[in-house]
């Protein structure tokens, strides 16, 4: 049975800023609240930052979770109010259905695959130059209009699409279709250490980019499937974890 939870972190807390900065330290942090191994715990989690001075951390687990470490870490553990809360996301998953529409958020790393890199690396230059069966290359789109590609060529593999904006049925863009109701809120390239060594190998790259809109369910088998596994890389590090928010039909 899957839940969803959501834990206050106090970002002014010595805790609070390693695991902010962090993602590699915030998912040993998420993984913490598990009751299970963390080999045998799948979870999704996001750092929604909307007011810098309260984020909020969401967490996806097909398990319940005890966030009771990281109130004490990096919550405030001696204050009133909720410090976390944990709900059954079973009910939401119930409301899917075709055609109907949800607000969502997703924080996902936008890639591509491919052999032949346009400014390759030095590393990457010698695997081209080796020759031989050559394994593809994952690089980072980091350009808005390709990360917004990027999300807007998938939707229909995770199960909706993106209608138009209201009231902008009549505009076109560039290429002469309608705009979307989505808009990127925040990117951000991030680089760390994928563990504890500092070699250049073990560095994490990473672009970032948080998607906000309206969505319309197409298939919700297929909804279900990537609300639950999660989209795109990086699931370790904050990314993949779709939410939705359900929203008056419109007559």
């Amino acid at each position: 049975m899957p839940f969803l939870s959501r834990i206050r972190i106090n970002p002014l807390r010595a805790k609070s800023r390693k695991l902010l900065a962090s993602p590699r330290a915030m998912h040993a942090a998420v993984q913490g609240g598990l009751p299970g191994l963390p080999e045998q715990a799948r979870t999704l989690w996001r750092l929604d930052p909307d007011n810098p001075h309260r984020p909020h951390l969401f967490v996806l687990t097909t398990d319940k979770p005890d966030w009771t470490h990281l109130v004490e870490q990096a919550g405030w553990p001696g204050a009133e109010g909720e410090h976390y809360a944990i709900r059954d996301y079973a009910p939401l998953l119930q409301q899917l259905a075709p055609g109907r529409t949800f607000a969502f958020r997703l924080t996902a790393n936008p890639v591509q695959n491919t052999t032949r890199p346009d400014k390759p690396t030095a590393r990457q230059q010698t695997r081209i130059d080796a020759g031989g069966r050559l394994r593809g290359f994952r690089l980072g789109h980091r350009t808005a209009t390709a990360q917004l590609d990027w999300f807007l060529t998938r939707t229909a593999r995770w199960g909706f699409d993106v209608p138009t904006a209201p009231h902008l049925d009549e505009t076109h863009n560039a290429d002469n279709q309608p705009p979307r109701d989505i808009r990127i809120t925040t990117r951000q390239r991030r680089s760390f250490d994928k563990g504890p060594t500092t070699t250049k190998e073990a560095q994490v790259v990473m672009n970032s980019v948080t998607f906000e809109g309206r969505l319309r369910i197409t298939d919700p088998a297929l909804l279900t499937e990537h609300l639950l596994a999660g989209i795109g890389p990086s699931k370790a590090y904050g990314c993949g974890l779709l939410t939705l928010a359900p929203l008056p039909e419109r007559p």
